[in-house]
């Protein structure tokens, strides 16, 4: 299979440093070529080891390879002594104006993200009114003079000139804006940081690139990429300032932080549908059903107010713009128009109709999900430089207007003009007085002609033309969506599903002798649901938006059968196209609960090491080298303790990358301190004043003096990190890991294929890569070995390991990229329920006692680390996807060695 490593990104462009950082690859052997610590030789070791098991010569692209660039964010609190003394110095008074600027907050974020959705809408329509009246004026005109490929020439030309400016802006700008933005968002609030992703600039690009995509054409939909814009916007808003402008309006300064910038983030998510399709209730339940890893009540309300006022400030400035001030009759970016419930009613008998399109809308998102994934493999492989990307979506966008320009001179399906029937009517060949049925699809924005397939009366499309419309609108609709382009598959699948429901609709009345129950209109918007359903695999949130877009609450339960029906049926086949596509770009997705096959493995299973730690009072000169190395560039590091190299050290912390930073760059040493140099005492607000970009350590320069000064880190370090037992089972960990709170170690939200650690601002997340923590080996079982790449590194001693123990074998590290990014610690899951190591990847622990009488907990570090326990000593590196087991010399089992997965 060919190295695809630096293909796979969302943010980032072909640089010659990510050709540097492969993706992992399962081909490692734990201890091969590594001397024992004790002195052995690998040979030694493996003389007591069983055989491995082979690999397969070839692993598919999402089990084999995982992304080094991604971070975790920081999602809970650091409690060191600055967090607990502002938090006593804060009073009644200022937590109640704290949680009032939260509701300020969110009614700006719904404000902001309604008037983006009004410029979006207002646009599109003119430029793209603009383009269609120029063309329909052009084919008019060639008609009866002949020469339409004239016609065919403009229209092509210019939807790919649009096009042209839509991908140029986004696969040279900000490649993170590219498609809907919903799995970036997905992965945000799941707790992995994807550079970029909510940034001024990837806004711009987002909106910009949604107009052009819609305008030229494309089968694309603007209401997607709301989500993804309403969520830049609550993270821009809710920090008070902009780093992309330089700009520090002083405002909001106690919600820079990860954990806050999250639960805005998640309002910003549910007002962009609220914006997209008029229904904040929807939005609410997509933030909760799709978007947030992490919930709690008064985030439900706060959520909802911004939803509400999102959808308000739509309706109010559109319906001002249309001319009607207080009619307030465009709640959303698409309208559904109403249903009429009495003539349109259903019985308990078409039931079993609903089911069977909900069955037909599953198969069909599961075959065009495959597809997708397939056709984004020949992408990643093939079209990875951006001027290949801007050329392929120049090309999607001639071939569109082609296309529907050969169906629609070539249909013969003349329906009679009606009022209102049609934006811009074709006549071609049809009689004074007709349009052609085939331009009512194809001619016009996706947004309309879905209302057209809901509403026209029927008799205003024949099957034929319905038919080849599905057909060839779905391999469209596939092939754009990947593209570097800002779009969306919302309205796509729609008209999809709407033109096959409604060709069902019609051969239901032509087999019921015209029923009058058999209303094409009723089943194109069953169809519809049943289409997107499949494709996304959303249920609730999308029965609530239908509901809600049609203004229909009687067809709620419709729509909620073919939605589960189509979920179970597209389940089996594949997963949903936003799943499919974190796992495409290797993002260490955690998911709700940890695999089924994964309640035979413990804690202890899946640790490993190398651990690099500080201790309290530690020298610059060593910090700065930890900082600098490459090599095990780890975002955390345990604090220890001991009372001399004989014996063991004890962990009394945890220590951020980001706050050693922010103390590097204040020089924050103890002799600077004890001769009056320091001018004041650090403060949270200087932590918070740095963050989210935090200087990189190259940019801070230590002297040769300073690196002989001491650094005191005992008020800065978090005392208290999430820790579970070495001996709890892998299943139940991850429970544990993303509960609900502060309750749960590891704090809140979905599990993911990383690690989240309740170290640090909130559960951290530690995706394979620059999230991991740097020690782990950190407690009374281990002792600092001689100096390694210029700091410190812990690795046990003698007295460490269990009697009958002489030595275990080290673990390879893998090397870095050289650019700052990280060896990942994981590996990307395959199909959903079939890695026993999804959701576990990495867990930070405490082993158990070493004796009957005496508990010492050690920490184990999530990158790499080891346990030791009364009879046994393991060893897991998970990069590899091998775990090691070195049983005591003495006793009767022997050691093996046996793939992790």
């Amino acid at each position: 299979m060919a190295n695809v490593s630096k293909k796979v990104s969302w943010s980032g462009r072909d640089r010659d440093d990510e050709e540097a950082a492969p993706l992992l690859r399962r081909t490692a052997r734990p201890g091969g070529g590594t001397p024992l610590l004790n002195g052995a030789g690998p040979g030694a070791a493996r003389q007591d080891m069983d055989p491995p098991h082979p690999f397969p010569k070839e692993i598919p692209h999402n089990e084999k390879l995982l992304s080094l660039k991604y971070e975790s964010l920081d999602y809970d609190n650091s409690e060191n002594q600055l967090f607990l003394e502002e938090e006593r110095r804060i009073n009644h008074t200022a937590f109640r104006t704290v949680e009032i600027k939260r509701w300020v907050i969110c009614a700006l974020i719904g404000i902001l993200t309604g008037l983006v959705a009004c410029f979006i809408d207002i646009v599109v329509e003119n430029l793209a009114g603009l383009k269609y009246r120029v063309i329909k004026g052009n084919i008019d005109k060639f008609t009866e003079k002949g020469g339409l490929s004239f016609s065919l020439l403009l229209w092509a030309t210019l939807n790919a000139a649009f096009v042209l400016v839509g991908s140029v802006i986004v696969a040279f700008i900000e490649p993170v804006a590219a498609g809907s933005g919903i799995p970036q968002i997905k992965c945000f609030l799941n707790g992995v940081k994807i550079p970029h992703v909510v940034r001024l600039k990837t806004l711009v690009i987002k909106v910009s690139g949604v107009i052009l995509s819609v305008v030229g054409g494309l089968a694309v939909g603007k209401e997607g990429p709301m989500i993804h814009s309403g969520s830049v916007i609550a993270a821009g808003i809710s920090q008070g300032r902009s780093t992309s402008l330089k700009r520090d309006f002083k405002i909001f300064e106690y919600f820079r932080r990860d954990t806050e910038k999250r639960d805005f983030v998640s309002a910003g998510a549910a007002a962009g549908v609220s914006a997209a399709f008029g229904a904040p209730v929807g939005g609410v339940l997509f933030s909760l059903e799709e978007g947030a890893s992490f919930w709690n009540q008064f985030l439900t309300w706060r959520i909802f107010f911004a939803s509400m006022i999102s959808t308000f400030t739509l309706n109010f400035v559109l319906s001002i713009y249309h001319g009607n001030m207080w009619d307030l009759s465009s709640p959303g970016l698409i309208n559904f128009g109403r249903f009429d419930s009495e003539k349109m009613a259903y019985t308990i008998h078409e039931i079993p109709v609903f089911i069977a399109m909900g069955v037909v809308g599953g198969v069909l998102g599961a075959v065009f999900n495959a597809l997708n994934y397939w056709l984004t493999m020949f992408r990643i492989r093939y079209i990875h430089r951006p001027c290949l990307q801007v050329i392929e979506a120049m090309l999607v966008a001639a071939v569109t207007a082609t296309v529907a320009f050969v169906l629609i001179y070539s249909s013969r399906d003349c329906q009679p003009l009606q009022g209102g029937s049609m934006s811009y009517p074709l006549q071609l060949f049809c009689a004074d007085g007709e349009y052609n049925s085939m331009a009512a699809a194809f001619f016009n924005t996706p947004e309309k002609s879905v209302v057209s397939l809901f509403h026209d009366p029927p008799g205003s499309y024949n099957p034929l033309t319905l038919g080849l419309f599905t057909l060839v609108y779905f391999f469209l609709a596939c092939w754009t969506y990947g593209l570097t382009v800002s779009a969306g598959v919302f309205i796509p699948s729609l008209l999809i599903g709407a033109a096959w429901g409604r060709l069902f609709g019609i051969s239901l009345s032509y087999l019921t002798g015209a029923a009058i129950w058999a209303d094409p209109g009723k089943y194109a918007l069953m169809g519809a649901a049943a289409q997107l359903g499949g494709i996304v695999r959303m249920t609730l949130s999308l029965t609530v938006i239908m509901m809600e877009a049609t203004s229909n609450v009687t067809y709620g339960f419709p729509i909620m059968l073919v939605l589960m029906t189509a979920k179970i049926v597209g389940d089996v086949f594949i997963e949903g196209l936003y799943d499919m596509h974190i796992q495409l770009q290797s993002v260490p997705f955690l998911h709700w609960e940890a695999p089924v096959t994964s309640h035979s493995l413990t804690a202890r299973e899946v640790m490993s090491t190398p651990v690099t730690c500080l201790r309290r009072r530690e020298k610059v000169g060593v910090i700065v080298d930890v900082l600098s190395d490459t090599a095990s560039n780890h975002n955390g590091f345990p604090v220890v303790e001991h009372a001399d190299d004989t014996q063991p050290a004890r962990l009394q912390g945890l220590i951020l990358r980001s706050q050693l930073i922010v103390l590097l760059k204040h020089k924050v040493f103890v002799e600077r301190s004890n001769m009056g140099l320091v001018q004041r005492r650090l403060r949270l607000k200087d932590f918070r004043d740095a963050y989210p970009r935090f200087p990189p350590i190259q940019s801070i320069h230590v002297s040769q003096d300073e690196r002989e000064c001491t650094m005191d880190l005992s008020e800065f370090m978090n005392p208290s990190p999430y820790t579970v037992p070495q001996a709890c089972v892998a299943p139940t960990g991850v429970q544990a890991v993303p509960g609900p709170g502060p309750a749960a170690p590891g704090g809140g939200g979905q599990p993911q294929s990383g690690c989240r650690v309740g170290d640090q601002e909130g559960p951290r997340q530690v995706p394979p890569g620059k999230g991991r923590l740097g020690g782990a080996l950190a407690g009374p079982d281990v002792r600092p070995s001689p100096a390694h790449g210029g700091h410190r590194r812990w690795h046990p001693g003698p007295s460490a390991l269990p009697p009958g123990v002489t030595g275990f074998s080290a673990q390879t590290v893998l090397p870095s990229s050289g650019n700052g990014e990280h060896p990942a610690a994981g590996r990307a899951g395959g199909r959903r329920g079939t890695d026993p190591l999804a959701g576990l990847a990495l867990l930070w622990a405490v082993v158990s006692p070493l004796g009957a009488s005496l508990r010492r907990p050690n920490l184990c570090s999530p990158r790499l680390g080891f346990f030791t326990s009364r009879d046994q000593l393991c060893v897991c590196d998970l990069p590899t996807g091998l775990s090691a087991s070195w049983e005591p010399a003495a006793g009767p089992a022997p050691a093996c060695l046996y793939p992790c997965a």
